[in-house]
């Protein structure tokens, strides 16, 4: 891939996604590289992040780059009435590169569409989260030394969850098998199951969540239940803590298995889960940094051994 937008998964082939893992592992052992010198990157934040914001701004900055931009909409002109489109073309004559994040899903297919400039997008609504994506397949091949024919276990807000979504695209290249554990209220929707389906990767789903299930995993995927996602505070209350992950739990799971997290975390992990070796979020969330480098050199055409 030359000079492009990043917006979904589905964009990347096999091959893409084994690139951009070489360029990440490359970029942790060389964090600090002046690749971005006279770059200037722009970061549209329309919803509140933490570890997505700051681990792209550190990404811009290790290889050298410049931010500019905004963690929040409400100081923008798009709070007085400014188009997407007219903030697109905007903030595209004064920056190299565009990351953001939108509230609409679709917004940043529509982003890449309104300018040339190459945008790359930090997770849009429920839709996706791509650079999410390569940061959890560069921690899972980390932790198991390769990405095929494991079974991942992905538990909580699967109708909702932007990473899930992504990750289950991501790793369909790879020979997979899912477990899906979630309340009826937040099943996966039909149209990622029709896609395995189509591809021929097996999958089951859960309403419990039980040991079995975590000890025939390598991958067990935490997510928080989304309280933004909801309009009615009711069916919130009614499943925000309905599966917790706690370290009695894993006695019996295998020795290779690591739980991955999105973060933040809100009840679904206990902190004693915090000190067991099978516990990797943070370290997936380090793991960001590198993978975003890798992306952004991507995007705008740079090798990393230039």
């Amino acid at each position: 891939m030359k000079k492009e937008s990043f917006v979904s998964v589905a964009d990347l082939t096999k091959e893409d996604i084994n690139r951009l893992m070489e360029k990440a592992a490359f970029f942790e052992t060389n964090p600090n590289r002046k690749l971005l010198e006279n770059r200037v990157c722009a970061t549209l934040f329309f919803e509140p992040s933490t570890r997505t914001r700051l681990s792209f701004e550190t990404a811009v900055n290790r290889l050298g780059g410049r931010v500019i931009g905004f963690s929040d909409a409400a100081t923008t002109s798009s709070s007085k009435g400014e188009t997407l489109k007219d903030t697109i073309k905007m903030v595209s004559n004064y920056a190299d590169l565009i990351i953001m994040r939108p509230y609409l899903e679709g917004a940043a297919r529509y982003a890449s569409e309104v300018t040339d400039v190459p945008v790359i997008n930090a997770g849009d609504g429920a839709n996706q989260h791509p650079s999410q994506t390569m940061l959890d397949v560069y921690s899972i091949y980390k932790t198991q030394g390769s990405l095929e024919n494991l079974t991942i276990a992905m538990v909580g807000d699967l109708k909702y969850g932007r990473t899930v979504h992504s990750l289950i695209v991501g790793m369909s290249h790879f020979n997979p098998k899912f477990y899906f554990i979630a309340p009826d209220e937040l099943k996966l929707p039909d149209i990622y199951k029709q896609f395995l389906e189509e591809k021929a990767i097996p999958y089951r789903e859960f309403s419990d969540f039980s040991e079995d299930v975590i000890n025939q995993s390598d991958i067990l995927y935490m997510t928080r239940v989304q309280r933004e996602r909801f309009t009615d505070l009711m069916e919130y209350e009614k499943v925000k803590n309905i599966y917790i992950l706690k370290n009695s739990m894993l006695d019996k799971s295998k020795d290779n298995l690591r739980i991955l997290h999105p973060l933040p975390r809100v009840n679904e992990i206990a902190y004693d889960v915090d000190d067991n070796p099978k516990a990797y979020y943070f370290e997936q969330a380090k793991n960001g940094v590198f993978a975003r480098q890798a992306i952004i050199c991507n995007v705008l055409g740079i090798k990393s051994d230039d």
